[in-house]
């Protein structure tokens, strides 16, 4: 998949600047396993990079021009000054590139235009981060092309840098970690509060089902800031109470929360339950892989929607009918909404030799009920992101 990417982009290059370019890199999309809404509460994740991705080609320019076009789409371009690389409202894609050409502080000695196009196999809107992997590839990429030297979670915080300012999105790190740690045939597992990241080996025998409901709510900003102020106001509440410190509901456990619970307002109760809970689910699903338990892990998935369902209230019927159809799904050992919620896609832990059948399962019925088609992607954790041709 990323050999074809590779090529479609090079060629493209080609095409436009006429000459071949000097470098090129790949960086995933990500789907989040386990572990929702618990990245701005300073708690843990498992998530893994896939297949899908973006590559960035780029080669270098003689003057201050910066160009990049779309190999997909090829009447998509943008151009900025190397100096000036201000968000513009259209293409609104192009923030991303522009934030982190902004925020990679290429030293002026060094500060040339530059070439690139893009290609991308990311399905757009299926919530596995089509925005990150266009972030980290293009942070590689010119990383590279001007000899810049930056730690992987610099390049992270970059792109997010890059979301915040140049493309008004107040995400976590989650995406861009991911996307540039993972490790093939393994989840993600990062604590948000120190940012360390190791990987869990996934047995060969599953595989992930992404379902793209393709329902896209309203309102979905103001509900994500409405769940974040009800997580930051559990937190405030539970530090006037409890005996020890608490900045985020990371410092807070289920009993403590059990002990409390019935005295604080109902809502932020709800949502302080399902984050407190996700962290131990990921605390123990990691134990529980690394065990070979994948039985009880694709339980703890089953138990982490139902909490997105009850507790913090960012499903939606369309979500909820494929988790309940993969309960009842041959080869299905798990499943849960996966990403901000409201929409978007679920996840499913299913065995690799029937996951053909269960995909096409969950498809079929997901359009009988709905009279829509609902996509469906069969991955496995793949590497994270790299340069795929050598630097100058």
């Amino acid at each position: 998949m990323t050999d074809a990417l590779l090529h479609k982009a090079r060629v493209h290059y080609e095409q436009r600047f006429g000459k071949p370019a000097a470098l090129a890199a790949f960086a995933p999309g990500r789907v989040e396993v386990l572990g929702n809404h618990t990245d701005y509460n300073e708690g843990y994740v498992l998530s893994a990079a896939i297949s899908c991705g973006t590559c960035f080609v780029a080669g270098r320019r003689s003057d201050s021009a910066c160009v990049i076009a779309d190999a997909m789409h090829p009447d998509w371009e943008t151009r900025f000054a190397a100096d000036n690389p201000a968000p513009v409202p259209d293409p609104a894609w192009s923030n991303y590139c522009r934030g982190v050409w902004a925020k990679l502080g290429v030293p002026p000695a060094r500060r040339t235009g530059f070439n690139g196009v893009i290609a991308s196999n990311v399905p757009m809107g299926a919530g596995l981060s089509s925005s990150a992997a266009l972030e980290m590839s293009t942070a590689l990429a010119l990383q590279a092309l001007y000899r810049l030297r930056k730690e992987p979670l610099e390049l992270a915080k970059i792109g997010q840098a890059a979301e915040h300012e140049f493309a008004g999105v107040k995400c976590g790190l989650l995406d861009q970690i991911t996307s540039l740690f993972g490790k093939a045939d393994s989840l993600v597992l990062t604590d948000f509060r120190t940012l360390a990241v190791e990987t869990v080996p996934l047995a060969s025998h599953v595989c992930l089902l992404v379902c793209n409901t393709r329902v896209k709510h309203a309102l979905v900003d103001s509900a994500y800031n409405e769940r974040r102020a009800s997580c930051e106001a559990a937190a405030a509440w539970f530090r006037e109470r409890l005996p020890h410190p608490v900045r985020h509901l990371r410092d807070v456990s289920m009993v403590e929360w059990e002990e409390h619970a019935a005295a604080m307002p109902a809502t932020a109760a709800k949502r302080s339950a399902h984050v407190i809970g996700e962290n131990e689910r990921v605390l123990r699903g990691a134990a529980l892989l690394r065990d070979g338990r994948l039985d009880r892990f694709g339980r703890l998935l089953f138990d982490s929607h139902a909490s997105s369902r009850l507790n913090f209230q960012n499903s939606c019927p369309e979500l909820d009918f494929l988790v309940d159809r993969a309960a009842r799904t041959p080869g299905v050992l798990g499943a849960r909404l996966s990403g901000g919620g409201f929409g978007g896609s679920c996840v499913a832990l299913v065995e690799q030799d029937q996951a053909a059948a269960a995909g096409a399962t969950l498809a079929r019925a997901y359009d009988a009920e709905y009279g829509a088609p609902c996509t469906v992607l069969e991955l496995r954790p793949a590497d994270g992101a790299r340069l795929v041709l050598p630097g100058p």
